[in-house]
């Protein structure tokens, strides 16, 4: 038997309900008491675990010369925390701080006047009057002027600064020594990620010896910060909205 429509709309409504009422019990248990810490547990053994796999050196052998201190393939005789080879970790400074301020203005203005008389047609300017009875006049025959005039302004007015710390990895070693990084923060505060990428080329003689690069010295830099989530969905037009601008002639 089929129930009536009020009956099949009435479930969702009720599990809804009962699912909000027992948040709303918990939230009241807890009234006056600390948040409970969550318990440790094996990462691995959570759903959607994913193992890393990022870009490692190739291993080289390692030798050891009798009677020597040194090995071969050691970066120095002190230890070198500087990265210098695929999949060395790398500290970026990003500071940015851009200000643009452009003021433009046009103004263009333009009048032009052409007169010609026609005196003599080979004779037949005489006809002119019986053409045309309203009379003519040969030495102010043809006459035109034109006006036109544009003016425009336009102005930017641009201000950014950002200033934060991200971690980077050396995904590649190019022939001249220069190292490839990129790198990637992912923040979350409730319903809102923020997200930093740095990417680019650096040279290693510009890595300080605390192993961290001003975002400065980075070559080909692309660094982009941005967010998705909740906020960020209401602060962007909706996808109709932005088809209609792109769309719409006017």
């Amino acid at each position: 038997m089929r129930l009536p429509l009020a009956f099949r709309l009435t479930g969702p409504v009720v599990l809804a309900s009962l699912l909000a009422g027992c948040g709303a019990a918990d939230r009241l248990a807890g009234i006056g008491k600390q948040p409970a810490l969550s318990a440790i547990e094996n990462p691995t053994t959570q759903a959607g675990y994913k193992p890393v796999q990022m870009p490692m050196p190739e291993p080289m052998p390692v030798s050891y010369q009798p009677n020597s201190l040194w090995r071969s393939g050691a970066r120095g005789f002190f230890k070198d925390p500087r990265a210098r080879q695929v999949g060395d970790l790398l500290t970026v400074k990003v500071d940015i701080t851009d200000s643009a301020k452009l003021e433009n203005t046009t103004k263009r203005s333009r009048t032009n006047t052409e007169a010609a008389n026609l005196d003599n047609v080979l004779g037949y300017e005489g006809y002119l009057k019986k053409i045309l009875p309203g009379g003519v006049d040969p030495s102010n025959a043809v006459k035109a002027g034109s006006t036109s005039s544009s003016e425009g302004e336009g102005s930017v007015d641009r201000k950014e600064t950002l200033v934060t710390n991200v971690a980077a990895v050396v995904t590649q070693v190019l022939p001249n020594g220069s190292l490839v990084i990129e790198g990637k923060q992912e923040i979350r505060v409730n319903f809102e990620i923020r997200e930093l990428i740095v990417a680019g080329i650096v040279r290693t003689e510009d890595i300080d010896s605390d192993n961290t690069i001003e975002s400065e010295k980075i070559a080909q830099a692309r660094i982009a910060y941005g967010g998705r989530g909740q906020i960020t969905d209401v602060q962007q037009p909706r996808y109709g909205q932005q088809v209609m601008d792109v769309l719409l002639p006017f």
